[in-house]
């Protein structure tokens, strides 16, 4: 993956964040960012435990 399109997914993720703050639930953020409800219930769950520094790009795996 490039580092443009890492970049693009992590101001999905935080994007998710903000909306998620305003309590919007994982199916809503699923439709209003085009994502998986999946992943935005995984990013909940994150974003729940640790706020936004969970769901920003830490590196490569």
């Amino acid at each position: 993956m490039t580092a443009v399109q890492r970049a693009k997914r992590e101001q999905v993720r935080l994007r998710a964040a903000e909306l998620f703050a305003r309590g919007y639930i994982d199916e809503q953020v699923a439709k209003e960012l085009r994502v998986s409800r999946m992943s935005a219930n995984r990013w909940c769950r994150a974003w729940t435990c640790g706020g936004d520094a969970v769901l920003a790009f830490k590196g490569p795996a």
